[in-house]
């Protein structure tokens, strides 16, 4: 009877640690845009890191991982299910199912590390500061690979607003996530260790944070030509209208009318701003939007389908004005958004997202020459890889996204998704013009501080004068390789440390006997 009653009070505390893992990752998710609570993620995963100390069983420490991977990523990125339902068009019960599936797909990074640093079996020390902070990175990155990547919600988007945001320009979004759980990681040793350790860990984080902040007052990059006064362009054509043919004319009508009352020398408008291929809209509206460009002694970027010569589209950017024509061609498309692999070409009967399977551009473009600048062009969901966004730098003086992120309606994504473009600049030391048809269109500045922005669901236009830069950060120079040998140090020298102490420990007990 006693073994029954503490194998049912094991079960219990051990179901109370796994919801209380979901409720820390649910809640890190506060950490992020738009509420931003940046301490609530070194707090939460700290939590996390307490409780994979309590068990030696890497089984359970992977399902710790896994629930908190449920809570971070089934809040985080919920918005899922707004695309995919109320504009996809999907079934809810089957919008709900996907939406799901995919946060189960995503937990599975977190469990890794739960399960791969309770197999190490190394101390408690060295688990928090230097085992989790590799394995984690590692598993970021992997994330942001695997698949094509889903990159969204790196854990260092959280501290843009903090000290440790100073590592970005050095080792980028994963070496600001390594600086972050080996943040957490010291502060389990703070509550719960010796004296030394705490001595030890109040004393590192001291330093982590001081040195996160000095490196936020370098000048990685230097202004050269000219400031030019830009114009970003906010439509604010309601996703569930954009493609209807009778809405056409009037989402003309709004583009004109907007561009013609700016006298900026850049222009910017969002992603399919006109959802017509280039080729059959009317020359003589392309006519009116370049002259208006060339009285302003400048160009507009214009976001549009194309159609290519062996009859494939490609969802672009194009220039009008006075600069001669180039165009930007989207090479990160979004899985079964923008092309859909043949396995599951049945989803496309399910949904209804026009212009579904386009072709990708190189992974090699070149900067295009627009209003007095070298704008490295990139299109929606391709900013949350900063390792692509530097092919385009050292040569590039200004970053341009444009965006229709109306997909996602009134959720958390335009503002995550902000976020991610302030990390983007902050890496490069570029400024970042953002235009999109909802919202959040934005200047941010080269050390990731918004500027100027226009709210959500209005039609407007933002205009600014901006300072182009040349010259390259540590990370446009390195991308990612920084923060993975980073974390690979740190994983040697965990695997080091332990080695030793196994050597040493059980050489003391042979001499012992």
């Amino acid at each position: 009877m006693r073994l029954d009653l503490d194998s049912s009070r094991g079960a219990t505390v051990a179901s109370r640690s796994t919801i209380a893992a979901f409720a820390a990752g649910a809640a890190a998710v506060a950490a992020f845009a738009p509420v931003q609570w940046s301490p609530l993620a070194p707090l939460a995963l700290a939590f996390l890191f307490h409780l994979w100390l309590g068990t030696d069983s890497p089984r359970r420490a992977a399902l710790l991982g896994y629930a908190f991977g449920l809570g971070y990523f089934g809040v985080g990125v919920s918005w899922i299910y707004v695309s995919l339902h109320d504009f996809g068009a999907m079934p809810a019960p089957l919008a709900a199912l996907a939406t799901a599936l995919y946060c189960a797909y995503l937990a599975l990074f977190p469990a890794l590390v739960g399960s791969l640093q309770a197999r190490l079996g190394a101390g408690p020390a060295v688990r928090l500061v230097l085992l989790i902070p590799g394995l984690w990175t590692f598993a970021e990155w992997l994330r942001g690979w695997l698949l094509t990547g889903f990159p969204w919600l790196a854990a260092g988007y959280s501290q843009i607003d903090t000290p440790l945001a100073g590592f970005a320009p050095l080792a980028g979004v994963y070496g600001v996530s390594f600086a972050l759980v080996m943040l957490a990681g010291l502060i389990v040793l703070l509550a719960t260790g010796g004296g030394r350790a705490r001595i030890g860990a109040a004393t590192t984080i001291v330093v982590l944070l001081v040195a996160g902040g000095a490196l936020r007052s370098v000048e990685w990059t230097v202004p050269t030509g000219n400031p030019i006064k830009v114009a970003l362009v906010q439509g604010n054509i309601a996703q569930s209208l954009k493609f209807e043919p009778s809405r056409y004319s009037q989402t003309l009508d709004t583009y004109r009318r907007l561009v013609l009352g700016t006298d900026a020398q850049l222009i910017v408008l969002p992603e399919t701003a006109i959802p017509r291929f280039l080729n059959t809209i009317d020359s003589r509206y392309l006519e009116d939007l370049a002259r208006h460009a060339k009285s302003n002694r400048g160009d507009i970027l214009l976001g549009v389908p194309l159609v290519e010569r062996g009859g494939g589209f490609t969802n672009s950017v194009v220039t009008l004005g006075t600069s001669p024509p180039q165009r930007y061609a989207k090479s990160h498309l979004v899985p079964l958004g923008e092309f859909v692999p043949p396995e599951f070409g049945w989803i496309v009967s399910v949904l209804r997202i026009p212009l579904s399977n386009f072709e990708r551009g190189t992974d090699r473009p070149e900067p295009l020459v627009a209003g007095g600048a070298r704008v490295a062009v990139n299109i929606c969901y391709e900013d949350a890889f900063g390792e692509e966004i530097i092919r385009q730098l050292p040569r590039a003086t200004l970053l341009a996204n444009v965006s229709n992120v109306a997909w996602f309606g009134d959720s958390l994504a335009p503002e995550q998704h902000l976020q991610i473009s302030r990390m983007r600049a902050l890496e490069t030391g570029r400024t970042m013009l953002r235009a999109t048809n909802t919202g959040a269109t934005a200047i941010i500045d080269p050390h990731g501080r918004v500027a100027a922005r226009l709210p959500q669901f209005t039609e407007a236009v933002l205009e600014g004068t901006v300072q182009g830069h040349s010259g390259s950060t540590p990370y446009a120079r390195f991308g990612n390789a920084a923060a993975l040998a980073l974390a690979a140090s740190a994983l040697l020298a965990a695997l080091a440390v332990t080695l030793v102490w196994r050597r040493t420990h059980v050489s003391a007990r042979g001499e012992s006997r």
